[in-house]
């Protein structure tokens, strides 16, 4: 039975190790773990049928895609919070008889919004591969420059319906899109049932560790400081970045990347151990080296003890 538009989906069943348990009420309770979970390397061991779909913005969905249930976000990090969402949306999606969508961004809002961006914890492309790996099927990377900015939720969401299937969204409480923030859940609901093809609003708790909600700000504070473990167990796997080589070894990055403070880091490359050194204008280079022009390396810090 399909869900009125009017009522937020907040049942989500013990499915996965981050599943939460199930719920009627309408302030769900957030999950929360004393230790590190193993959602995302478990399902990496998983066998994917084929490749998601990449469309590049919403303007280019069509209907060939199929009926879709989507979250929106810029899912910095992949962390156990990502995770847990990306959990509940597959589950949705099948229960909808539709394909988990991710709606993302090519570079960080903050660029726009405030005017600079963090530094990332994933590169684009590893943030698809991630994605695909938690089981989305489709990814479409909007660009966020000044217009999208100013584009409000309704226009927003009409743009996506008038172009697939829209089941419904998946968000967590405090999520929202559009201009100013305005898209929340409960002006999703409201749109929804004003629209001819109305569409559901899932909404899930927030993943917590130790009683506060995993966030990409978090683990990036916890990378720059030097915490690798404190980061780890908020991804649920070790800290790695993404770049090519150059002279002398040196890793360059398309965009900037989060990365510990000065100093010696053990690293594993290619499943090898070698040392990085990071100096203090946030450079860094592997010893040994490998080959010049090497691309898309994928470096994984060991936390320290």
């Amino acid at each position: 039975m399909v869900a009125s538009p009017r009522t937020k989906c907040l049942s989500i069943r013990r499915t996965c190790p981050l599943a939460g348990r199930r719920s009627t009420s309408r302030q769900p309770r957030p999950r929360s773990s004393t230790r590190p979970a193993t959602w995302i390397r478990i399902r990496h061991r998983r066998t994917m049928p084929e490749r998601p779909v990449v469309v590049r913005s919403t303007a280019a969905l069509d209907p060939s895609l199929g009926r879709l249930a989507v979250s929106v976000g810029v899912f910095d990090g992949l962390h156990l919070g990502h995770a847990y969402l990306l959990a509940a949306l597959e589950r949705q999606a099948a229960a909808w008889h539709a394909r988990p969508a991710v709606i993302t961004f090519d570079a960080h809002p903050d660029a726009v919004l405030r005017g600079e961006a963090p530094p990332l914890l994933l590169d684009p492309a590893e943030r698809e591969r991630l994605l695909a790996a938690a089981g989305v099927e489709v990814i479409v990377v909007e660009h966020f420059d000044d217009r999208l900015r100013t584009t409000a939720y309704d226009e927003f969401v009409r743009r996506i319906a008038d172009r697939v299937d829209l089941a419904g969204f998946v968000m967590t409480p405090d999520a929202a899109f559009g201009y100013e923030r305005r898209g929340t859940s409960d002006a999703l609901l409201i749109l929804a049932a004003e629209m001819s093809t109305p569409f559901v609003v899932a909404v899930v708790p927030p993943f917590s560790v130790d009683g506060r909600p995993v966030s990409s700000s978090d683990i990036r504070r916890l990378v720059m400081s030097g915490d690798l473990a404190g980061a780890e167990r908020l991804l649920g796997r070790p800290y790695a970045v993404v770049g090519s080589t150059g002279a002398r070894g040196r890793l360059s990055f398309g965009l900037p990347v989060a990365l510990p403070p000065p100093g010696e880091y053990r690293v594993s490359l290619d499943s090898r151990v070698v040392l990085a050194q990071i100096d203090a204008d946030r450079s860094l280079a592997l010893d040994p080296a490998p080959p010049d022009g090497t691309n898309r390396l994928r470096v994984v810090f060991e936390a320290q003890s």
